[in-house]
């Protein structure tokens, strides 16, 4: 056989392998997506910058940036003007938005229980939720008040409304009045009166008071949906195998991301906040322990426009089912990272 012979093997050789390689891995650029979360980063929101950290998000083809809310952020506002391709939005104002033809729909509950707590003093004698009727005072945001408070009311004898006052992201007035409670995260509040005073607060979770709606939710355009539904798969299936590597796997990469983004964030208070996310089931409990985190149902919609209407929240005419939708949860992504 001649050396020529051998040189023209060698270079078909050669251009199989590349052609080989090039069909393995081929080049393609990455969907470009803006995601507004509701606070500034933080564990609460620690599976979305995990799947930014491990790159997760580019192996779904996603390149994403994570558009922190915090004090005076508008990022539902940015999302309905098309600024923003996704959103961490809240059941409630999923469902209330439907009255006024808001084009939001939720695709995924990530929070299967809502983190919203009711703190009091640890020597008052508080150790059931319907004891803290018997505060004098409790303080909570307008939100709050208009939310909850009135399911509050409705559910437990007591409440009333002479007890409200505004609560202002600090913990110095209710540490002042040992007669009050005062609304918190059970990820965040709690922490941080355990740092100034030592002691532990009593710890009230609303949703295990049979306040019940889901959080953190991923929230989207409807027109995008109708335009893109692969896209919203990818980002859905993305986030939800980061919550998992998050909460069960190596998160030190993004805890390092959330430090870098929000320098006020400390390393006890993300160990503090995962540690409650997994007590209470914040995440993986419910549907989700079967179903993949994520997961929203039909059913839980239903029962919370339900409780909405009863306390006059929701009008009984609203179309609850165009606040939400099925496709993209509950399909077992993930599960198989759980460790």
């Amino acid at each position: 056989m001649s050396a020529n012979i051998f040189s023209r093997n060698a270079v078909v050789a050669t251009l199989f392998i590349v052609a080989a390689l090039s069909t393995a891995s081929p080049a393609y650029s990455l969907d470009k997506i803006r995601f507004g979360t509701d606070w500034l980063a933080e564990a609460d929101h620690g599976g979305f910058y995990q799947a930014i950290a491990d790159g997760t998000y580019a192996k779904h083809g996603l390149d994403v940036e994570i558009v922190q809310g915090g004090p005076g952020a508008q990022n539902r506002a940015m999302l309905l003007a098309g600024k923003l391709d996704f959103y961490l939005g809240t059941q409630q104002e999923q469902l209330v938005g439907q009255e006024q033809g808001i084009p939001l729909v939720d695709v995924a509950a990530i929070y299967q229980k809502n983190p919203q707590v009711l703190l009091a003093h640890s020597n008052k004698g508080i150790d059931k939720f319907e004891d803290l009727a018997r505060l004098d005072t409790i303080y909570m945001t307008q939100g709050a008040f208009g939310a909850y408070f009135e399911w509050m009311k409705a559910n437990f004898k007591g409440f009333r409304e002479e007890q409200f006052r505004p609560y202002n992201f600090s913990p110095a007035p209710f540490l002042a009045n040992d007669n009050s409670a005062q609304q918190g995260l059970i990820t965040s509040e709690p922490y941080a009166i355990k740092t100034q005073t030592g002691i532990d607060p009593k710890i009230f979770l609303l949703a295990d008071a049979g306040y019940a709606p889901y959080a953190t939710m991923i929230t989207v355009q409807r027109k995008l949906i109708d335009t893109n539904p692969d896209l919203v798969q990818r980002f859905v299936d993305a986030s939800i195998e980061g919550w998992y590597n998050y909460l069960y796997g190596d998160n030190s990469s993004a805890n390092a991301l959330i430090k870098k983004e929000n320098p006020d964030m400390t390393d006890g208070q993300i160990e503090y906040a995962i540690d409650k996310i997994k007590e209470y089931g914040i995440v993986d409990s419910g549907d989700a322990l079967t179903k993949g985190i994520g997961c929203l149902t039909a059913e839980h919609y239903k029962r919370f426009a339900e409780e909405l209407v009863k306390v006059k929240l929701l009008k009984p005419e609203t179309d609850y089912t165009k606040a939400f939708d099925t496709r993209f949860s509950c399909k077992g992504v993930g599960l198989n990272l759980k460790k």
